[in-house]
Protein backbone atom coordinates (compact mmCIF):
# COMPACT_ATOMS: atom_id res chain seq x y z
CA UNK A 1 0.00 0.00 0.00
CA UNK A 2 1.27 3.41 -1.10
CA UNK A 3 0.84 4.51 2.47
CA UNK A 4 3.70 2.35 3.88
CA UNK A 5 5.88 4.36 1.42
CA UNK A 6 5.67 7.50 3.97
CA UNK A 7 9.53 8.19 4.70
CA UNK A 8 8.97 10.62 7.90
CA UNK A 9 9.73 8.09 10.70
CA UNK A 10 7.03 10.38 13.11
CA UNK A 11 4.68 10.02 10.69
CA UNK A 12 5.15 6.70 9.80
CA UNK A 13 4.66 5.63 13.13
CA UNK A 14 1.77 8.02 14.56
CA UNK A 15 -0.26 6.73 11.83
CA UNK A 16 0.46 3.18 12.56
CA UNK A 17 -0.21 3.90 16.28
CA UNK A 18 -3.44 6.05 15.27
CA UNK A 19 -4.80 2.73 13.56
CA UNK A 20 -4.39 1.13 17.03
CA UNK A 21 -6.32 3.45 18.65
CA UNK A 22 -8.90 3.99 15.40
CA UNK A 23 -9.38 -0.14 15.65
CA UNK A 24 -10.16 -0.46 19.44
CA UNK A 25 -12.96 2.71 19.34
CA UNK A 26 -14.16 1.28 16.47
CA UNK A 27 -14.87 -2.56 18.06
CA UNK A 28 -16.35 -0.99 20.95
CA UNK A 29 -18.73 0.96 19.42
CA UNK A 30 -19.69 -1.51 17.06
CA UNK A 31 -20.72 -4.22 19.79
CA UNK A 32 -22.32 -1.58 22.17
CA UNK A 33 -24.69 -0.15 18.87
CA UNK A 34 -25.89 -3.72 18.58
CA UNK A 35 -26.83 -4.26 22.20
CA UNK A 36 -30.86 -4.04 21.82
CA UNK A 37 -30.16 -6.65 18.94
CA UNK A 38 -28.21 -8.77 21.30
CA UNK A 39 -31.00 -8.15 23.83
CA UNK A 40 -33.76 -9.67 21.67
CA UNK A 41 -31.83 -12.32 19.86
CA UNK A 42 -30.80 -14.25 23.30
CA UNK A 43 -34.11 -13.11 25.26
CA UNK A 44 -32.50 -10.64 28.05
CA UNK A 45 -33.87 -8.65 30.54
CA UNK A 46 -32.19 -5.31 31.41
CA UNK A 47 -30.64 -6.39 34.17
CA UNK A 48 -28.41 -9.09 32.40
CA UNK A 49 -27.89 -6.83 30.04
CA UNK A 50 -26.25 -4.66 32.68
CA UNK A 51 -24.50 -7.65 34.19
CA UNK A 52 -23.05 -7.65 30.73
CA UNK A 53 -21.67 -4.63 30.05
CA UNK A 54 -20.33 -5.00 34.05
CA UNK A 55 -18.95 -8.59 32.36
CA UNK A 56 -16.41 -6.33 29.68
CA UNK A 57 -15.64 -4.15 32.49
CA UNK A 58 -14.66 -6.90 34.77
CA UNK A 59 -12.23 -8.44 32.00
CA UNK A 60 -10.22 -5.39 31.54
CA UNK A 61 -9.44 -4.55 35.21
CA UNK A 62 -8.60 -8.23 35.61
CA UNK A 63 -5.97 -7.76 33.21
CA UNK A 64 -3.99 -5.86 35.28
CA UNK A 65 -1.69 -8.61 36.44
CA UNK A 66 -0.98 -10.30 33.21
CA UNK A 67 -0.46 -7.14 31.15
CA UNK A 68 3.09 -5.78 32.96
CA UNK A 69 4.00 -9.58 31.93
CA UNK A 70 2.70 -9.94 28.39
CA UNK A 71 4.81 -6.66 27.62
CA UNK A 72 7.94 -7.58 28.76
CA UNK A 73 7.42 -11.08 27.10
CA UNK A 74 6.35 -10.15 23.63
CA UNK A 75 6.89 -6.25 23.79
CA UNK A 76 4.15 -3.50 22.44
CA UNK A 77 4.00 -3.68 19.50
CA UNK A 78 3.40 -7.30 19.01
CA UNK A 79 0.92 -7.31 22.26
CA UNK A 80 -1.45 -4.32 20.57
CA UNK A 81 -1.41 -6.58 17.32
CA UNK A 82 -2.31 -9.82 18.76
CA UNK A 83 -5.03 -8.03 20.85
CA UNK A 84 -6.28 -6.38 18.27
CA UNK A 85 -6.71 -9.61 16.23
CA UNK A 86 -8.41 -10.93 19.13
CA UNK A 87 -10.63 -8.69 19.91
CA UNK A 88 -11.36 -9.08 15.71
CA UNK A 89 -12.31 -12.62 16.76
CA UNK A 90 -14.31 -12.18 19.92
CA UNK A 91 -16.73 -9.82 17.82
CA UNK A 92 -17.43 -12.70 15.89
CA UNK A 93 -17.68 -14.92 18.47
CA UNK A 94 -20.35 -12.23 20.17
CA UNK A 95 -22.50 -12.56 17.23
CA UNK A 96 -22.28 -16.47 17.27
CA UNK A 97 -23.21 -16.59 20.57
CA UNK A 98 -25.47 -19.12 21.24
CA UNK A 99 -27.06 -18.32 24.98
CA UNK A 100 -25.80 -15.90 27.92
CA UNK A 101 -23.49 -17.97 29.37
CA UNK A 102 -21.44 -17.91 26.50
CA UNK A 103 -21.83 -14.20 25.44
CA UNK A 104 -20.86 -13.50 29.60
CA UNK A 105 -17.20 -14.99 28.59
CA UNK A 106 -16.92 -13.42 25.39
CA UNK A 107 -17.26 -10.33 27.18
CA UNK A 108 -14.99 -11.24 29.75
CA UNK A 109 -12.62 -12.01 27.16
CA UNK A 110 -13.22 -8.97 25.16
CA UNK A 111 -12.34 -7.10 28.88
CA UNK A 112 -9.02 -8.69 28.96
CA UNK A 113 -8.06 -8.12 25.74
CA UNK A 114 -8.85 -4.28 25.45
CA UNK A 115 -6.94 -3.91 28.89
CA UNK A 116 -4.35 -5.13 26.48
CA UNK A 117 -4.63 -3.25 23.67
CA UNK A 118 -5.04 -0.30 25.65
CA UNK A 119 -1.61 -0.56 27.72
CA UNK A 120 0.22 -1.84 24.36
CA UNK A 121 -0.90 1.22 22.19
CA UNK A 122 -0.48 3.73 24.93
CA UNK A 123 3.29 2.41 25.60
CA UNK A 124 3.56 3.03 21.65
CA UNK A 125 2.06 6.55 21.76
CA UNK A 126 4.79 7.41 24.76
CA UNK A 127 7.48 5.61 22.87
CA UNK A 128 6.84 7.87 19.82
CA UNK A 129 6.67 10.97 21.61
CA UNK A 130 10.27 9.93 23.47
CA UNK A 131 11.53 9.11 20.26
CA UNK A 132 11.10 12.11 18.18
CA UNK A 133 10.34 14.68 20.85
CA UNK A 134 7.58 15.38 19.27
CA UNK A 135 3.90 15.41 21.41
CA UNK A 136 1.28 13.01 19.76
CA UNK A 137 -0.75 11.28 22.15
CA UNK A 138 -3.94 14.06 22.41
CA UNK A 139 -4.28 13.53 18.47
CA UNK A 140 -3.87 9.70 19.04
CA UNK A 141 -6.82 9.64 21.45
CA UNK A 142 -8.84 11.53 19.23
CA UNK A 143 -8.41 8.47 16.31
CA UNK A 144 -10.04 6.62 19.14
CA UNK A 145 -13.24 8.85 19.15
CA UNK A 146 -13.24 8.89 15.49
CA UNK A 147 -13.18 4.75 15.34
CA UNK A 148 -16.21 5.42 17.63
CA UNK A 149 -18.12 7.55 14.50
CA UNK A 150 -16.95 5.65 12.31
CA UNK A 151 -18.85 2.41 13.59
CA UNK A 152 -21.70 4.53 14.67
CA UNK A 153 -21.94 5.23 11.80
CA UNK A 154 -21.11 1.69 9.58
CA UNK A 155 -24.03 0.52 11.70
CA UNK A 156 -26.15 3.06 10.86
CA UNK A 157 -26.30 1.90 7.59
CA UNK A 158 -25.87 -2.04 8.13
CA UNK A 159 -29.35 -1.47 10.00
CA UNK A 160 -30.28 0.39 7.03
CA UNK A 161 -29.56 -3.33 5.10
CA UNK A 162 -29.90 -6.01 7.48
CA UNK A 163 -30.95 -6.69 10.57
CA UNK A 164 -28.48 -9.44 10.90
CA UNK A 165 -25.69 -9.15 14.04
CA UNK A 166 -23.45 -11.61 12.53
CA UNK A 167 -23.67 -10.10 9.06
CA UNK A 168 -22.65 -6.41 10.66
CA UNK A 169 -20.15 -8.17 12.67
CA UNK A 170 -18.62 -10.00 9.30
CA UNK A 171 -18.23 -6.46 7.58
CA UNK A 172 -16.69 -5.12 11.00
CA UNK A 173 -13.83 -7.89 11.36
CA UNK A 174 -12.97 -7.18 7.72
CA UNK A 175 -12.21 -3.15 8.63
CA UNK A 176 -10.39 -3.93 11.63
CA UNK A 177 -8.52 -6.47 9.78
CA UNK A 178 -7.40 -3.94 7.30
CA UNK A 179 -6.72 -1.42 10.34
CA UNK A 180 -4.44 -4.01 11.87
CA UNK A 181 -2.54 -4.58 8.64
CA UNK A 182 -2.34 -0.97 8.74
CA UNK A 183 -1.21 -0.20 11.98
CA UNK A 184 1.57 -3.64 11.60
CA UNK A 185 4.60 -1.85 9.54
CA UNK A 186 5.37 1.39 11.39
CA UNK A 187 4.76 -0.24 14.84
CA UNK A 188 7.70 0.70 17.14
CA UNK A 189 10.64 -1.68 18.57
CA UNK A 190 10.47 -1.85 22.65
CA UNK A 191 14.18 0.11 22.89
CA UNK A 192 14.11 -0.48 26.96
CA UNK A 193 12.46 -3.65 27.02
CA UNK A 194 14.97 -5.85 27.48
CA UNK A 195 16.39 -3.63 30.62
CA UNK A 196 13.24 -3.48 32.27
CA UNK A 197 12.38 -7.46 31.71
CA UNK A 198 15.98 -7.96 33.63
CA UNK A 199 15.27 -5.42 36.56
CA UNK A 200 11.78 -7.73 36.87
CA UNK A 201 14.01 -10.19 37.10
CA UNK A 202 15.79 -9.08 40.01
CA UNK A 203 13.50 -7.16 41.96
CA UNK A 204 9.72 -8.94 40.83
CA UNK A 205 6.67 -7.19 41.49
CA UNK A 206 6.88 -4.27 43.51
CA UNK A 207 4.55 -2.00 45.24
CA UNK A 208 3.35 1.10 43.33
CA UNK A 209 5.23 4.28 43.78
CA UNK A 210 3.36 7.16 45.51
CA UNK A 211 3.77 9.21 41.95
CA UNK A 212 2.22 6.09 40.71
CA UNK A 213 -0.60 6.33 43.09
CA UNK A 214 -1.54 10.05 42.52
CA UNK A 215 -1.66 9.22 39.01
CA UNK A 216 -3.93 6.28 39.42
CA UNK A 217 -6.33 8.76 41.37
CA UNK A 218 -5.83 11.23 38.68
CA UNK A 219 -6.76 8.53 35.84
CA UNK A 220 -9.63 6.73 38.10
CA UNK A 221 -11.45 10.83 38.96
CA UNK A 222 -11.24 11.83 35.11
CA UNK A 223 -12.66 8.56 33.73
CA UNK A 224 -15.38 9.32 36.13
CA UNK A 225 -16.02 12.75 35.02
CA UNK A 226 -15.83 11.56 31.07
CA UNK A 227 -18.47 8.56 31.78
CA UNK A 228 -21.30 10.32 33.90
CA UNK A 229 -21.09 13.02 31.08
CA UNK A 230 -21.84 10.63 28.87
CA UNK A 231 -24.65 8.48 30.61
CA UNK A 232 -26.03 11.20 32.50
CA UNK A 233 -25.86 14.85 30.50
CA UNK A 234 -29.38 13.88 28.25
CA UNK A 235 -31.32 13.06 31.20
CA UNK A 236 -30.17 16.41 32.80
CA UNK A 237 -31.02 18.36 30.19
CA UNK A 238 -34.34 16.64 29.91
CA UNK A 239 -35.37 16.70 33.61
CA UNK A 240 -33.24 19.26 34.90
CA UNK A 241 -32.52 21.95 32.24
CA UNK A 242 -36.32 21.38 30.39
CA UNK A 243 -34.86 20.88 27.56
CA UNK A 244 -37.43 19.62 24.53
CA UNK A 245 -36.67 15.92 23.50
CA UNK A 246 -35.11 16.71 20.60
CA UNK A 247 -32.74 19.21 22.14
CA UNK A 248 -31.85 16.54 24.86
CA UNK A 249 -29.32 14.43 22.64
CA UNK A 250 -27.14 17.74 22.49
CA UNK A 251 -25.80 17.46 25.69
CA UNK A 252 -23.47 14.04 24.90
CA UNK A 253 -23.45 15.71 21.14
CA UNK A 254 -21.24 18.69 23.14
CA UNK A 255 -19.11 16.59 25.66
CA UNK A 256 -18.32 14.50 22.66
CA UNK A 257 -17.84 17.28 20.18
CA UNK A 258 -15.65 19.75 22.09
CA UNK A 259 -13.46 16.56 23.59
CA UNK A 260 -12.84 15.66 20.01
CA UNK A 261 -11.77 18.99 18.74
CA UNK A 262 -9.97 19.84 21.87
CA UNK A 263 -8.05 16.74 21.42
CA UNK A 264 -6.89 17.76 17.67
CA UNK A 265 -5.49 21.00 19.59
CA UNK A 266 -4.50 19.50 22.60
CA UNK A 267 -0.66 18.54 21.46
CA UNK A 268 -0.03 22.20 20.71
CA UNK A 269 -1.29 22.93 23.97
CA UNK A 270 1.06 20.51 25.74
CA UNK A 271 4.28 21.65 23.56
CA UNK A 272 3.20 25.18 24.70
CA UNK A 273 2.45 24.84 28.62
CA UNK A 274 3.82 21.66 29.06
CA UNK A 275 1.56 18.41 30.07
CA UNK A 276 0.97 19.45 34.00
CA UNK A 277 -0.19 22.94 33.05
CA UNK A 278 -2.72 21.60 30.76
CA UNK A 279 -4.05 18.75 33.27
CA UNK A 280 -4.45 21.40 36.77
CA UNK A 281 -5.95 24.18 34.19
CA UNK A 282 -7.97 21.63 31.98
CA UNK A 283 -9.92 19.42 34.95
CA UNK A 284 -10.39 23.20 36.84
CA UNK A 285 -12.05 24.53 33.59
CA UNK A 286 -14.19 21.44 33.81
CA UNK A 287 -15.20 21.60 37.35
CA UNK A 288 -15.49 25.21 37.08
CA UNK A 289 -17.37 25.30 33.91
CA UNK A 290 -20.03 22.14 35.37
CA UNK A 291 -20.35 24.36 38.71
CA UNK A 292 -21.67 27.21 36.20
CA UNK A 293 -24.16 25.03 33.99
CA UNK A 294 -25.86 23.52 37.88
CA UNK A 295 -25.83 27.24 39.41
CA UNK A 296 -27.63 28.75 36.61
CA UNK A 297 -30.13 26.35 35.31
CA UNK A 298 -31.25 26.35 32.08
CA UNK A 299 -30.17 24.88 28.44
CA UNK A 300 -27.96 27.35 27.36
CA UNK A 301 -25.69 27.27 31.00
CA UNK A 302 -26.07 24.15 30.54
CA UNK A 303 -24.55 23.43 26.96
CA UNK A 304 -21.76 26.30 27.68
CA UNK A 305 -20.98 24.10 31.29
CA UNK A 306 -20.90 20.73 29.21
CA UNK A 307 -18.59 21.90 26.78
CA UNK A 308 -16.42 23.45 29.06
CA UNK A 309 -16.30 19.47 30.55
CA UNK A 310 -15.31 18.04 27.03
CA UNK A 311 -12.32 21.16 26.80
CA UNK A 312 -11.06 20.85 30.07
CA UNK A 313 -11.05 16.50 29.97
CA UNK A 314 -10.16 15.98 26.68
CA UNK A 315 -5.97 16.24 27.81
CA UNK A 316 -6.49 14.45 30.83
CA UNK A 317 -6.20 11.05 29.93
CA UNK A 318 -3.85 11.35 27.21
CA UNK A 319 -1.14 13.23 29.73
CA UNK A 320 -1.81 10.77 32.48
CA UNK A 321 -1.08 7.71 30.20
CA UNK A 322 1.99 9.54 28.75
CA UNK A 323 3.21 10.04 32.65
CA UNK A 324 2.69 6.66 33.68
CA UNK A 325 3.93 4.86 30.53
CA UNK A 326 7.41 6.44 31.51
CA UNK A 327 7.45 4.79 34.92
CA UNK A 328 7.36 1.22 33.07
CA UNK A 329 4.70 -1.06 32.01
CA UNK A 330 3.19 -2.22 35.70
CA UNK A 331 2.77 1.47 36.15
CA UNK A 332 0.74 1.94 33.00
CA UNK A 333 -1.21 -1.32 33.84
CA UNK A 334 -2.16 0.23 36.97
CA UNK A 335 -2.75 3.08 35.94
CA UNK A 336 -5.12 1.72 33.03
CA UNK A 337 -6.76 -0.64 35.36
CA UNK A 338 -8.16 2.50 37.51
CA UNK A 339 -9.29 4.32 34.93
CA UNK A 340 -11.31 1.51 33.87
CA UNK A 341 -12.88 1.47 37.05
CA UNK A 342 -13.70 5.09 36.78
CA UNK A 343 -15.83 4.38 33.99
CA UNK A 344 -17.54 1.66 35.82
CA UNK A 345 -17.99 3.21 38.60
CA UNK A 346 -18.75 6.81 37.60
CA UNK A 347 -22.36 6.35 36.11
CA UNK A 348 -23.54 3.85 39.18
CA UNK A 349 -22.08 6.45 41.71
CA UNK A 350 -23.82 9.60 39.99
CA UNK A 351 -26.85 7.26 39.83
CA UNK A 352 -26.89 6.45 43.68
CA UNK A 353 -26.58 10.40 44.02
CA UNK A 354 -28.97 11.58 42.26
CA UNK A 355 -31.54 9.32 43.42
CA UNK A 356 -30.95 9.76 47.24
CA UNK A 357 -31.16 13.39 46.20
CA UNK A 358 -31.11 14.65 43.27
CA UNK A 359 -29.37 15.06 39.70
CA UNK A 360 -28.28 18.34 40.35
CA UNK A 361 -26.23 17.16 43.29
CA UNK A 362 -25.16 13.66 41.08
CA UNK A 363 -23.69 16.22 38.69
CA UNK A 364 -21.68 18.43 41.43
CA UNK A 365 -20.17 14.92 42.57
CA UNK A 366 -18.49 14.87 38.49
CA UNK A 367 -17.40 18.56 39.21
CA UNK A 368 -15.84 17.75 42.72
CA UNK A 369 -14.57 14.98 40.47
CA UNK A 370 -13.17 17.30 38.32
CA UNK A 371 -11.57 19.33 40.84
CA UNK A 372 -9.85 16.46 42.93
CA UNK A 373 -7.96 15.65 39.05
CA UNK A 374 -6.73 18.87 39.24
CA UNK A 375 -5.09 18.41 42.63
CA UNK A 376 -3.85 15.45 42.10
CA UNK A 377 -1.92 16.97 39.26
CA UNK A 378 0.23 18.95 41.68
CA UNK A 379 1.73 16.05 42.77
CA UNK A 380 3.13 14.37 40.03
CA UNK A 381 6.15 14.79 38.26
CA UNK A 382 5.39 15.30 34.63
CA UNK A 383 8.05 14.50 32.74
CA UNK A 384 6.90 15.74 29.52
CA UNK A 385 7.59 19.73 29.58
CA UNK A 386 6.60 22.48 27.25
CA UNK A 387 9.09 23.29 23.89
CA UNK A 388 8.60 19.68 22.34
CA UNK A 389 7.71 19.87 18.75
CA UNK A 390 3.71 18.75 17.81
Amino acid sequence: MRVFRVHDPFHRGQLAIAALFCSLGFQYATWAARIPAIKADLGLTAAEVGVLLMAAGIGAVASFPLVPVLVQRLGSARLALLSALCLTLLLLALAAAPDYPVALLVMVADGVCVGCLNVAMNAQGTALETRHERNAMARLHATFSAGSLLAALLASGMNAVTSSVAAHFGVAAVVLVLLVALARPGLLEDEARSEERQSKSRTGWSLPSRMTLWMCCAMAFGTVTEGAMNDWSALYMREVAKASAELAPMGIAVVSGMMVVARLFADGWRSRWGDGRVVLLGSAVAAAGLVFALVSGGVAAALIGFACVGLGCAAVTPCVYVAAAKQGSQALALVAAMGTTGLLAGPPLIGFVANSSSLVWGLAVVAAAAAVVSLCSTQIRWTSVSGMKV
